[in-house]
């Protein structure tokens, strides 16, 4: 019962931050440059790779595919541990695939954001780890 809690609990935390996040990218400025001139400029530029877009829209797209990725993940946990959590306790390898996916995600944290998804990570691989250790 323990393990399966923790999976909630490690995989809502992962939810929550995906949601949030496409929300910000879509009904929110928060993901908007400080400085107009940049976010400006990222409208009407073009990566290397194609012409086809903008740096602006693929910023977006980037970050929207980021929140539906994150989602997913969480969804694929919640699901296996709420309705099918003997399927976690006889596969190590779907039960450490989650803990996998959670250092991935911790490690861009540390790397390339903020404190906040950092210490939402940390604590939703946290109980990821210990769900797979208690399973």
């Amino acid at each position: 019962m323990a393990s399966q809690t923790l999976f909630l609990f490690g995989a809502s935390i992962f939810g929550v931050l995906g949601t949030l996040h496409l929300g910000y990218t879509f009904f929110t400025r928060r993901f908007d440059t400080r400085n107009p001139a940049t976010a400006e400029a990222m409208r009407f530029d073009h990566p290397v790779l194609t012409r086809r877009t903008t740096v602006w829209n693929a910023w977006i797209g980037f970050n929207a595919s980021h929140s539906l990725g994150v989602m997913l993940f969480s969804a694929l946990y919640l699901l296996l541990a709420a309705q099918h959590m003997p399927v976690l306790r006889e596969s190590p390898l779907l039960a450490w695939l989650g803990v996998a996916g959670g250092i991935a995600y911790l490690a861009l944290a540390w790397r390339y954001w903020f404190r906040t998804p950092l210490i939402g990570i940390a604590l939703g691989t946290a109980c990821l780890a210990l769900g797979a250790l208690l399973r």
